[in-house]
């Protein structure tokens, strides 16, 4: 008895965490609030965007998209993101990928594969910032979602791989998201069995710390 009633109270407490992040994101929008230049965002990145292992519904992305219609923002997002890519990878689709859909923002979360497979980082910085260069070039605002990585390959690395996303944003001048992952990495009921990819629980918090920064880029 004991045992359910722990059981019980601890999933009562998940549902109640899980429903006030949802309603902080559901709040109707407010009438007095600037209409957004923005009409379309594209999100450029690997699995953590590409709703791995989960329903595509349930992803942080398509979340987003349902948020905005609910605020009643005339808003598209574009997902061209693709799990297992690289820097390299992405940089080799980016130019033809940002021509065609002509985004005002371009969430850029790309360099976690990177990282783990231990890459020349010198190149993931190289590819970030020609990412980065172009969508400028094409007027699009930059959102720069950061990732941590595991110590595999010693704390140098790592360290050396976490500030690129400092630097990169701080002499670009685009906006930064410091740790994409912030609000669930730590947390193992709202991580897969791989220890790396959020579940479908840990998608509307990843979504929260997007929008954090991506609101204020709505009305600028």
């Amino acid at each position: 008895m004991k045992l359910n009633f722990s059981i019980k109270n601890t999933i009562y407490g998940l549902l109640l965490i899980f429903s006030s992040q949802l309603a902080i994101l559901s709040k109707p929008a407010n009438a007095n609030q600037p209409e957004s230049h923005v009409k379309s965002i594209l999100v450029f990145g690997d699995s953590l965007s590409a709703a791995y292992n989960i329903k595509t519904e349930q992803g942080w992305v398509s979340l987003l998209q349902d948020f905005l219609d609910q605020q009643g923002h005339n808003i598209k997002v574009i997902n061209a993101s693709i799990s297992g890519e690289t820097t390299s990878g992405g940089l080799e689709r980016f130019a033809a990928q940002i021509s065609r859909s002509k985004p005002d923002i371009v969430i850029l979360e790309l360099g976690g594969n990177d990282g783990l497979r231990g890459f020349d980082l010198t190149t993931t910085r190289e590819n970030l910032s020609k990412m980065i260069e172009t969508s400028i070039n094409h007027s699009s605002q930059v959102l720069l979602a950061g990732i941590k990585i595991p110590p595999n390959y010693g704390r140098t690395y790592t360290r050396r791989f976490e500030q690129i996303y400092t630097d990169l944003a701080k002499h670009e001048k685009v906006e930064l998201i410091p740790f994409i992952l912030e609000k669930v990495a730590t947390k193992s009921e709202l991580m897969q069995a791989d220890g790396i990819h959020p579940n479908a629980k840990g998608q509307p918090l990843i979504l929260s710390t997007v929008w954090q920064h991506l609101k204020p880029m709505l009305t600028e």
